[in-house]
């Protein structure tokens, strides 16, 4: 069914925020990953391709086009691969329901777990107020971030020189400033009343990029994270158990696993 022989296979893995076409994408990264991991279906969960800066400049080195050959080749090779667009490759939202080389795009999708709950996967940028009212300041903010993945990567040069762990500058300024403390709360709070609009037991989602698996409102909150900064995939057993599966180290080929029990809230 799958390609190649990794070490770990899950019944589905869960993706997101991948940005190919913009410069802080690691693209390769996820590349490796998925040498070591592999899934029955695969949910592309938005944001995979960066239609926002690839307007602005255009960048697509062969680490990008690399992915996209290697989920074309999942999806001939009979993997499932369900692709839901984000906001930054909103153009494909002229496309659900079509098939690309075997991916299919659709809306939102409902995953039916292992363990008889219903999932709601959607990206989740039509509940960000930024994002649908004020386009220009979503904008402004995606610089801001661009910036701060440069300044980041300059930090971490330096700590690497003297021996010292990967550390993310936005992820910190994330849980300082009160305010975005706040609106991770609040998306997380809608998200969960969306899925229970859908009579789904849970949602999986992207785009804030914080990677987390906790109980809200009665409804399994779960985010992919990302693969600019923290490199993260949701993964589910055969058993139902989900997880979130770190793989930012280039030079660590075992990934660094958190189970559910230690992020559920």
């Amino acid at each position: 069914m799958n390609e190649g022989n990794p070490d770990r296979r899950f019944r589905a893995l869960f993706i997101s925020d991948v940005h190919l076409g913009a410069g802080g994408s690691q693209a390769g990264q996820l590349l490796d990953f998925l040498k070591y991991h592999d899934a029955e279906t695969i949910y592309l969960v938005g944001d995979i391709i960066d239609g926002w800066a690839l307007k602005s400049s255009w960048y697509w080195p062969q680490s990008h086009n690399d992915l996209v050959q290697k989920m074309l080749r999942k999806a001939r090779k009979g993997t499932t691969v369900i692709y839901v667009p984000g906001n930054h490759d909103e153009f494909l939202r002229s496309y659900y329901g079509t098939h690309f080389g075997g991916i299919e795009v659709v809306e939102n999708a409902i995953h039916n777990g292992a363990d008889g709950r219903s999932y709601l996967v959607i990206h989740g940028d039509i509940f960000d107020l930024v994002v649908q009212n004020a386009r220009w300041l979503a904008h402004l903010g995606d610089k801001a971030y661009d910036f701060a993945i440069r300044a980041n990567r300059i930090v971490n040069a330096f700590r690497r020189s003297f021996g010292f762990p990967y550390w993310s500058l936005s992820k910190w300024a994330k849980f300082k400033v009160k305010n975005a403390v706040n609106y991770i709360g609040a998306f997380e709070q809608t998200l969960a009343g969306e899925a229970r609009r859908h009579g789904a037991d849970g949602v999986i989602c992207g785009h804030i990029h914080h990677a987390t698996i906790r109980d809200e409102q009665g409804i399994r909150y779960m985010n992919c994270g990302d693969w600019v900064e923290s490199c993260t995939a949701l993964a589910e057993h055969e058993d139902g158990r989900f997880e979130i599966i770190t793989w930012a180290d280039p030079l660590r080929h075992s990934p660094s696993v958190v189970p559910i029990s230690a992020r559920a809230a």
